[in-house]
């Protein structure tokens, strides 16, 4: 029988906090008949989220084609549905249950360049794009083709989502963190880029791409024109590729941000040496589809050895799942002016936006209102990073570094298992995604319902104030 030491050391050392210990303790709890508010992961429609209705529209016909036979049932469809998914059939002549070609399938690769010619006024080369179960996995295929060894490094965000450094430990790469300015809304800076590349250097690391979230997970940051401008060049004095992961560029809730693709600054800046890698994701966004697992890749500026390399990769596992290429479809080709689906689409679509940014605001200046919490009111994506100040119940200063992160990491810990314990809200560890020395934070969504969100800040508050009171004793 195998046991635990059989197993690959850099699984047993790769961490997942967003479904870790505590989201485990929360499956227990709701097994045994409690209320959980999970708001460990972006999982919209695990949140009471209506899925699009077109999406589902084409889904069902594509998906059981029969339907089309039958005039009765087709009347609840609207006329360019039925057109649309006509036009489907033919360019998927063997149906949603089988293979494609292993980039995907031509028509949506097709789909996804002239979308991305539409959002940003440049050109885009459908044979560098490759379809993808989610973001996730082209994030994946990059480190794992970029990394030739040990001591290649990425620099990676802290705090991070955790699925770049359990996919680098998993690969037996080296990390790079560089920590986002807190106090400057979240962006990247500079000078911290800078001593984080020296400091990996000294070290023995050979950084070879740098990673940007773009709006932020955890933080809900948007990054300003100024600042991905800032990264490009920072990325070519220092000769590293671009991995922008840009799963949440339609949720922008701050009225004096705007998403800027890293792909149009390259362009506005006439840049043509860096490799830029960008992600897009259908789980995100106001579509939430986060089951269908469906995404792209975007590969700028490598020669076409290079890139059939990439698409060898993807032709190991074959392709990416049908059914999620389609709904990347759909997403990038929504229904336009002048069709019957495209009222409902606009009115679900800005309905589902304009939910987030009012539980944004709801969440962040609820939670400002408490004590001992700090939070920047979320500019984007579906998170908050909250700074906690906590008690302390040992002296740190007498600690070794080590030591340090370790009671650090039990705080914020222990504080979001109570959180759970005590009132069902079911939130991440700041020390899950990374965090500046001395500080504790952890990260929710703000997906559930209004309602929801309004009672679980109250929560919060009644909460806290009572661990706080508790830690003191």
């Amino acid at each position: 029988m195998i046991s635990i030491k059989d197993l690959n050391p850099h699984l047993l050392s790769a961490e997942y906090a967003v479904r870790g210990p505590i989201v485990i303790r929360a499956q227990e709890l709701e097994k045994e008949g409690r209320k959980i508010i999970y708001c460990n992961i972006g999982n919209p429609q695990a949140l009471k989220q209506k899925p699009l209705t077109y999406i589902r529209q084409v889904l069902s016909l594509m998906e059981y084609p029969v339907l089309l036979d039958n005039p009765e049932l087709l009347k609840v469809y609207p006329a360019d549905i039925i057109e649309r998914v006509k036009m489907l059939r033919e360019l998927m002549p063997h149906g949603t249950g089988a293979y494609t070609q292993s980039a995907g399938m031509p028509f949506v690769k097709q789909a996804v360049a002239k979308f991305i010619e539409n959002r940003d006024g440049i050109t885009a080369n459908e044979n560098n794009i490759i379809l993808t179960d989610g973001a996730s996995k082209g994030v994946s295929a990059v480190l794992t083709a970029l990394l030739k060894k040990p001591s290649d490094g990425f620099l990676i965000p802290i705090p991070q989502y955790p699925l770049y450094s359990a996919t680098i430990e998993l690969l037996g790469g080296s990390q790079i963190g560089y920590y986002l300015d807190e106090e400057n809304s979240w962006q990247l800076n500079e000078e911290i880029l800078t001593k984080s590349l020296i400091d990996a250097k000294a070290k023995g690391i050979d950084p070879v791409a740098i990673a940007v979230i773009n709006p932020g997970n955890p933080t809900g940051a948007v990054l300003s024109f100024e600042n991905i401008k800032m990264v490009i060049n920072f990325a070519k004095d220092h000769k590293l590729a671009i991995m922008a992961d840009e799963v949440y560029q339609d949720n922008i809730y701050a009225e004096d941000r705007k998403f800027h693709s890293f792909a149009k600054v390259m362009h506005q800046l006439g840049e043509s040496e860096i490799t830029l890698f960008s992600f897009h994701s259908v789980s995100k966004g106001y579509m939430g589809e986060c089951g269908h697992r469906g995404g792209y890749l975007e590969v700028r500026n490598v020669p076409a050895d290079v890139m059939a390399e990439f698409i060898k990769l993807q032709s190991i596992n074959l392709c990416s799942n049908t059914v999620g290429q389609l709904v990347t479809y759909l997403v990038v080709t929504p229904p336009q002016n002048g069709d019957e689906s495209y009222d409902q689409y606009i009115k679900e679509r800005n309905g589902i936006l304009n939910e987030l940014k009012a539980k944004a605001e709801i969440l962040g200046k609820g939670l400002n209102a408490i004590e001992g919490m700090k939070i920047e009111i979320p500019q984007g994506a579906m998170y908050a990073f909250v700074k906690l100040e906590l008690p302390h119940t040992a002296d740190v200063s007498k600690m070794p570094r080590a030591e340090q992160l370790i009671y650090e990491s039990k705080r914020d810990n222990d504080y979001c298992m109570a959180l759970l314990e005590e009132t069902g809200i079911c939130v991440v560890p700041g020390s899950g995604f990374g965090q500046l020395p001395g500080t504790l934070h952890f990260r929710t969504t703000f997906l559930p319902p209004r309602d929801e969100m309004e009672e679980l800040v109250e929560k919060m508050r009644v909460f806290h104030k009572a661990y706080v009171e508790k830690t003191k004793k």
